[in-house]
């Protein structure tokens, strides 16, 4: 049976050939992207792309930093595998935008992340939510807490109004460290 998906013999040594590029670049792809940083639930991950330091900067400086970090809020938390097919799948989309150098210099959460972060909001806040004394004393309340988003009246939780980089450009954020060895950052030089 194994006999049958070898190649040929003539074609054994360039086939090995392949599959060892293969393997080199892809290792290579997953030492330089700092891929397992990713399965991590850690915010210092998340500017590992530049582009996301004034959303990091002004998390640092809120108060859901001592409660929530990044996934906490901008991932499924309904089960396991919904929460990674997210992060891959969202994590393939920012991957690809940055790699092509298209990320916008502001940037807008999309619908699907605002569904997420939306049901986590109500996920860790749902006891403020659903409060008898608040629905009988503040007028409206149910409306207020089920008919529209969040962030319509909580607009600077945790994010503030940064949006862009030239908003915050002397953010102080953790840099990740460089992937090229130190063998060929002297080769370079």
């Amino acid at each position: 049976m194994i006999k049958q998906l070898l190649p040929p013999p003539q074609w054994q040594l360039p086939v090995v050939i392949a599959l060892g590029v293969f393997v080199g670049l892809f290792s290579f792809v997953f030492k330089v992207s700092n891929a397992p940083s990713y399965l991590s639930d850690n915010p210092g991950t998340c500017v590992n792309c530049h582009i996301m330091a004034p959303q990091y900067a002004t998390w640092q400086h809120s108060s859901h930093r001592e409660w929530a970090h990044c996934n906490d809020c901008h991932v499924p938390h309904n089960n396991v595998l919904n929460k990674y097919y997210f992060k891959g799948k969202d994590g393939l989309r920012h991957a690809t935008i940055f790699t092509m150098r298209k990320e916008p210099q502001v940037i807008f959460i999309k619908k699907e992340g605002a569904d997420v972060v939306h049901q986590n909001c109500i996920r860790c806040h749902e006891q403020q939510i659903t409060d008898a004394k608040l629905a009988t004393t503040v007028k409206n309340h149910t409306a207020h807490t089920q008919d529209r988003k969040c962030w319509d009246c909580h607009r600077e939780v945790p994010h503030g109004r940064v949006n862009s980089l030239s908003s915050t450009p002397h953010a102080q954020v953790p840099l990740p460290t460089s992937p090229v060895p130190a063998w060929l950052k002297q080769l370079m030089k």
